[in-house]
């Protein structure tokens, strides 16, 4: 008998927006002018306040913090596709994700200043807390989608990792089963390039990540993780496809941490100036100022009045965690269960 093909994997690459600020028209998303200033003001919000937390760092106000610096356009993007009601699970690099879906600032602070209050999430707001372990959250993530599937809602999660957590055994048992039960699902994959000081060649052998999502029989691509409408509209199109019925999506988002991987970390021991100068040329934000001011949607009062409301928002909220009243000892206790048990009631005392 003849050898034959059974199937082959093709991945595709979007990229629509380019580093000078020119877009390729027929690959634009539905996006209105009111849409695209709100995702630049979005933008700069989140580069704000990742700013002001590494300074606060530095200074000793708060503790360990993991910067987000280069991936906005892959947290703001992929979020902006999603409906109030779908949940995400987030690792410990989302805080940009937290800040574009309304989480109240000062507590992402509280929370990175070592007080566990600052991630007790609001009713309301269909997120996860932080995920500190590496790939862990991708199985409630699963889960939290099936639970969905079987109660017939019309929900999607979507879960954050990066390169590093895709040699985790948590990221192969959840895109095993969510392919397996076609679960409402969309995996991203934050692709910056270096899990902590590993880089992404000795990550895996695969040419993409986006490829791995056809070993668990659904669809894989890769976007410029930097361009904001590609990442908005591949993740807009997984979103729906999972809330249709027709299972998950795997999304690599290529794109680059150009801070260090946190403030525990110095970058520069293994990785070198020109890699990372050459990644400047590809920021988001700038690329979209660019093609803004093309479109004459930016202009320079523009521009510093929406710095100056995100600098007034962080000030704020930087007042607001350090004015909160600090943790008693025994508070470490308190959000373990809904009500405590006895055992948890002796600790109290105890403390």
């Amino acid at each position: 008998m003849p050898e034959t093909t059974i199937e082959s994997c093709n991945v595709k690459r979007l990229e629509i927006l380019s580093e000078t600020g020119d877009a390729d028209e027929s690959l634009m998303p539905p996006l209105s002018d009111s849409q695209i200033r709100e995702l630049y003001e979005t933008l700069v919000r989140m580069r704000t306040f990742d700013h002001r937390a590494l300074n606060l760092q530095r200074e000793g106000r708060i503790g360990t913090y993991a910067s987000i610096l280069g991936q906005e356009a892959s947290q703001l993007g992929t979020v902006y596709a999603l409906e109030k009601e779908d949940w995400v699970f987030p690792s410990f690099r989302e805080n940009g994700v937290f800040v574009a879906r309304g989480y109240e600032m000062y507590m992402i602070l509280q929370y990175w200043g070592g007080d566990e209050r600052g991630i007790k999430i609001p009713e309301g707001l269909n997120m996860f807390p932080i995920s500190i372990p590496v790939g862990t959250h991708m199985l409630h993530a699963v889960g939290a989608a099936m639970a969905a599937k079987y109660k017939r809602d019309k929900v999607v999660t979507l879960t954050y990792f990066g390169d590093g957590g895709t040699s985790e055994g948590d990221f192969h048992e959840g895109m095993n089963f969510a392919g397996v039960f076609k679960a409402p699902i969309v995996f991203i994959c934050e692709n910056n390039q270096w899990a902590i000081s590993v880089p992404r060649a000795k990550q895996t052998a695969a040419k993409t990540i986006a490829q791995k999502a056809f070993a668990y029989g659904f669809e894989g691509i890769q976007v410029d993780g930097n361009d904001i409408f590609a990442v908005y509209k591949a993740t807009k199109a997984a979103v729906e496809k999972a809330r249709n019925g027709d299972g998950p999506t795997l999304i690599e988002c290529h794109t680059y941490r150009m801070s260090d991987h946190t403030t525990a970390d110095d970058a520069s021991r293994y990785r070198s100036k020109e890699e990372v100068e050459a990644w400047k040329a590809k920021d988001p934000i700038m690329r979209l100022q660019r093609y803004m001011e093309k479109k004459g949607l930016w202009t320079e009062a523009f521009g510093k009045q929406t710095e100056a409301a995100a600098v007034a928002l962080v000030d704020d909220a930087v007042k607001k965690a350090e004015a909160v009243e600090k943790p008693k000892p025994a508070d470490m206790l308190t959000y373990t269960y809904k009500e405590p048990t006895s055992r948890q009631k002796k600790q109290m005392r105890d403390f």
